[in-house]
């Protein structure tokens, strides 16, 4: 029992160095200041995240965003502690498919806005409210919007024209050095944007299938871009320019390669908002 005592009266003592004695003050440290408390020496204070821009183009795939990957996204920036804003243009869509059949609902019209809301659990702002001095960063998702409501890619290809407020914030972020990140089709909106900027799409070639729009490729190099070649898994990321991209659905695979990639992309993203 004698040893008993001893023990629990030693590791009271020592408990005793991190808490202020009732009544009295704390004793300072030799060099005067403050000593630390238990929390701080076991962790530091936390940090505020990145505030991170998301753009959508809609909902659905075949008309606007690709629900699962904007989804990856939200879920790897909250598990990398970013504030996210989500916007997108207040325009019409080019068309709306009817998901089932992947045929045009000739009678139909959408707003984008109004879409995209879907996505955002209806916490979304107009994309013409998006300024960069606001945000450290922003990422857009793909789908098959980014090519038809945010840009005529799916229509004019190499000779398309970009939303102006889809240009105007790639421009923004790009000229105030803020890192912007983009998968699947989405990286043509920078290509077409920032000349000389270097994205990948995945694949150069079909390879069987795996890879079924590996024209884009092409496409981004006569829109004066680089494009490299990375597996679906992998995030390209020019230094340069701060621009990341990742493959995504431009590949045909099973969804969690494609939910893996997607966070190399959005943690590329944010270890460049802390450069």
């Amino acid at each position: 029992m004698a040893a008993v005592r001893i023990l629990v009266a030693s590791r009271l003592a020592a408990a005793s160095a991190f808490a202020p004695l009732p009544g009295r003050l704390r004793l300072l440290s030799p060099d005067g200041q403050m000593p630390p408390s238990r929390s701080a020496l076991h962790g530091s204070a936390p940090r505020p995240g990145a505030k991170v821009a998301v753009v959508l183009s809609g909902c659905g795939v075949y008309d606007g965003t690709e629900i699962h990957e904007a989804s990856a996204i939200l879920v790897h920036l909250s598990r990398g502690g970013a504030e996210v804003q989500i916007f997108a243009p207040d325009i019409p869509q080019m068309h709306v498919i009817d998901h089932t059949k992947g045929q045009p609902s000739e009678s139909e019209t959408r707003n984008v806005l109004a879409e995209s809301a879907r996505i955002a659990r209806g916490k979304i702002t107009d994309l013409a409210k998006l300024h960069a001095a606001n945000h450290d960063a922003a990422i857009f998702p793909g789908g098959f919007g980014a090519a038809k409501n945010l840009s005529t890619f799916a229509v004019d290809g190499k000779d398309c024209q970009v939303n102006r407020d889809i240009a105007r914030v790639l421009t923004e972020f790009h000229q105030a050095g803020k890192p912007i990140g983009l998968c699947c089709i989405a990286p043509v909106l920078a290509a077409k944007v920032l000349r000389g900027v270097e994205v990948t799409v995945g694949h150069e070639q079909e390879e069987g299938g795996k890879w079924p729009y590996a024209g884009t490729a092409e496409a981004i190099k006569a829109l004066g871009a680089k494009h490299c070649v990375k597996g679906v898994a992998e995030a390209h990321v020019d230094q340069k320019n701060k621009v990341v991209t990742t493959p995504a659905f431009m590949c045909e695979t099973a969804l969690h390669h494609i939910h893996d990639g997607i966070g190399a992309m959005v943690k590329k993203v944010l270890e460049l908002t802390r450069k």
